[in-house]
C-alpha cells in the first residue's frame, strides 16, 4: 500500500466501523479452531490484536512485508511478526492450524495462484483457511488504486481459486451488502476522481456508530445476502493432502 495508508490503517482499525466488522466476521470464521494461527498479511496487526484479546488459546503469529508495518503490529498485538511475501512465506509446511489472509490476494505485489498454494502448504492437514476478499471487479475505484488492490473477485471467483490450489470444504458468501448501496455512491460518485483518498479515515461517532450497527444487525441474520461489498470464504486443507 501507498505508506501513508498503513499509518492511517494502525490509526483507523481499532475504531473504525469497517475493521471491528471485518474483524468480528474473522473471528467468527475461526471458531473451532485451536492451536497455532497465522494472519499472512497482518498490516499493523489490527486482527492479531483482537484475537489476543478474544482468543488467548491461540498461537498467534503474522506475516508482514512492509517494515514499518511489521514493526507496529509486533508492538500493537504483542505477537510474533515475520516479514515475508505471501508469495513465498517463510514458513516450514504444515505448521499451522488455522490462516487468515484478509484483503491480500487482491493486492497488485500478490499472485493469488501462487499465494493459495502456500498457504495450502503451511496448513496442517485439516487446517482451516479464512479469506477475505473485496467483492466485484466493477468496484474497482479510487480507494482501490490507493491500497494498491487490482482485483476484486466474487464469490464464486473466490471459491474457484481455493479448489483450484487445492482446498476442500469451499463456502464462499457476500458481506457488507445492506451498506453496499451506500458503499457503491461513495466509490462511484462522490470519490471517483483518480487522486481521491481511500475510505479508511476517521468518522463521526454517530456515523461510526450507525454503520456498525447495521453491519451488526446483517451478522446476525440467519442466512447470507445474495450480494455484498466483501466476500469470505472459509476451506480446508484435505487430510490425505
Amino acid at each position: 500500500m501507498e505508506p501513508h495508508e498503513y499509518t492511517q490503517m494502525d490509526a483507523a482499525e481499532g475504531r473504525m466501523w469497517w475493521y471491528r466488522a471485518l474483524h468480528a466476521r474473522l473471528g467468527d470464521a475461526l471458531a473451532g479452531v485451536h492451536g497455532r494461527v497465522l494472519d499472512a498479511g497482518c498490516g499493523t496487526g489490527g486482527l492479531l490484536t483482537v484475537l489476543r484479546a478474544s482468543r488467548p488459546d491461540l498461537d498467534l503469529v503474522g506475516l508482514e512485508w512492509a517494515d514499518a508495518a511489521a514493526r507496529r503490529a509486533r508492538e500493537k498485538s504483542g505477537a510474533a511478526i515475520v516479514r515475508g511475501s505471501v508469495n513465498a512465506l517463510p514458513f516450514a509446511s504444515a505448521g499451522f492450524d488455522g490462516v487468515v489472509s484478509a484483503d491480500v490476494l487482491c493486492h497488485r505485489a500478490v499472485d493469488p495462484g501462487t499465494a493459495l498454494a502456500e498457504l495450502l502448504r503451511v496448513l496442517r492437514p485439516g487446517g482451516r483457511l479464512v479469506v477475505n476478499m473485496p467483492a466485484y471487479a466493477w468496484l474497482l475505484s479510487a480507494h482501490d488504486r490507493q491500497v494498491h488492490n487490482v482485483r476484486r473477485w466474487t464469490a464464486n471467483d473466490t471459491g474457484a481459486a481455493m479448489r483450484r490450489a487445492g482446498f476442500a470444504n469451499v463456502r464462499a458468501h457476500y458481506w457488507n451488502g445492506l451498506l453496499l448501496p451506500l458503499l457503491v455512491l461513495q466509490r462511484k460518485l462522490i470519490a471517483r476522481g483518480d487522486n481521491a483518498a481511500s475510505d479508511v479515515a476517521p468518522f463521526s461517532p454517530w456515523l461510526d456508530a450507525t454503520l456498525h450497527a447495521i453491519t451488526g444487525m446483517e451478522r446476525r441474520l440467519p442466512l447470507s445476502l445474495p450480494a455484498g461489498s466483501s466476500v469470505l470464504a472459509t476451506a480446508n486443507r484435505p487430510p490425505n493432502a
